[in-house]
């Protein structure tokens, strides 16, 4: 548990350093029948490249 929190603190700080980016390409916003829609529209549409956040879990 103590080294995967390491590893945790690790990634963060190379990604706070710009060192390695995420794959995060939207925050669709919270959790909704509407948003859910929005995601699911822009996935299927093949244009989606990295990954798509749904808020409010």
């Amino acid at each position: 548990m103590e080294r995967q929190h390491e590893i945790l603190n690790e990634a963060s700080r190379l990604v706070d350093a710009g060192t390695i980016k995420t794959t995060l390409a939207e925050v669709v916003g919270p959790i909704d029948a509407a948003h859910l829609k929005r995601a699911h529209a822009f996935i299927e549409s093949g244009r989606a490249r990295g990954k798509i956040v749904l808020s409010g879990f």
